[in-house]
């Protein structure tokens, strides 16, 4: 790691997030770098005096004017806001967050959802709201089987968790992937025969060109009757009318969502009252700033010392 010299490292960032709180995140950069002026986006009086950005979903035109920009920092692990804008100046690196505190809490997310399907725990919720003792064995683990589309550092880590339930783990990536005890599959030629394989479909995917509308309603038949979903990826890489018709249908049998194609999801979309879907706002894995501020603060520093910022995206492949 590049060592962080608190007293060197100056100039000005600008932050905006309708979710995060600017105080926090102010207070935990100040913490690592005291001389760097950090200022929310509405107190920014010249655009041309700003060198870094941490955001979250900027609107469009929001680097406008920003000439002496040398960092976007994206304020997620997903980066798909942040390429194909026509407001970017050229050549400025953006950097993802990767704080491991982001690994285990997306794991930890997906663990959960995995594990309520697997142990037919909306079965037994169903009961409950019958007064009903009803009792189901539970099947071992490596009879189920549950695939992990994406196996990048995120969805390689929640595939891992997964497998050290005991659970029959497949992963699907683009590129080819090996993860010990994990059966992992690559290129659009292996896609269906996954999704037809998987009980439990757990969605990890960046959101790029190629994979946005990938689970289309053939691709989402493909799964067996009485699968479960689970999205903690970006809701456009689902059809997500197709998604409410099968669930209706009961071609799938639950689906656990933490992202959808409109957010938030507007409060007159079907999904919300259907019993087999829970809902949760976008929070399986957040940045935390007391433990990103320090990844933060060394590629600042690592800019201003003229060298590459580390987790560095590829605008073109979009992550």
């Amino acid at each position: 790691m590049t060592a962080i010299n608190n007293g060197e490292c100056s100039g000005s960032l600008v932050f905006y997030s309708e979710f995060d709180s600017f105080d926090v995140w102010k207070s935990a950069l100040r913490a690592r770098l005291p001389r760097l002026r950090v200022l929310h986006a509405s107190e920014v009086t010249d655009p041309a005096d700003v060198h870094y950005a941490l955001a979250w979903k900027p609107p469009e035109g929001f680097f406008d004017r920003m000439s002496s920009l040398r960092l976007i920092v994206n304020l997620g692990a997903g980066v798909d806001t942040l390429v194909g804008r026509g407001d970017l100046p050229a050549g400025i690196p953006i950097t993802r967050i990767t704080d491991p505190n982001m690994g285990r809490m997306m794991a930890g997310y997906v663990l959960f959802a995995t594990l309520r399907y697997a142990r037919d725990i909306p079965w037994f919720e169903q009961a409950q709201r019958r007064a009903e003792w009803a009792y189901r064995h539970p099947r071992s683990p490596e009879e189920i089987r549950v695939a992990v589309l994406g196996l990048g550092e995120l969805g390689a880590y929640a595939a891992r968790e997964l497998q050290r339930q005991g659970l029959t783990v497949l992963g699907w990536s683009r590129s080819p992937r090996q993860i010990d005890g994990v059966q992992c599959y690559s290129g659009m030629e292996t896609l269906d025969d996954v999704l037809s394989q998987a009980e439990i479909l757990v969605v990890m995917l960046p959101l790029t060109p190629e994979t946005r509308g990938l689970l289309t309603r053939e691709r989402l038949r493909k799964l067996p009757r009485g699968a479960s979903l689970i999205n903690v990826a970006r809701g456009a890489l689902v059809d997500q009318a197709s998604l409410t018709e099968l669930l209706q249908s009961g071609h799938l049998a639950g689906a656990t969502l933490d992202v959808f194609e409109r957010e938030p999801l507007p409060a007159d979309d079907p999904l919300w009252k259907m019993d087999n879907v829970l809902i949760t706002p976008h929070l399986a894995s957040v940045a935390i700033p007391a433990s990103a501020a320090m990844q933060i603060a060394e590629n600042i520093v690592r800019v201003s010392n003229g060298q590459d910022p580390l987790n560095r995206i590829d605008p073109a492949r979009g992550y």
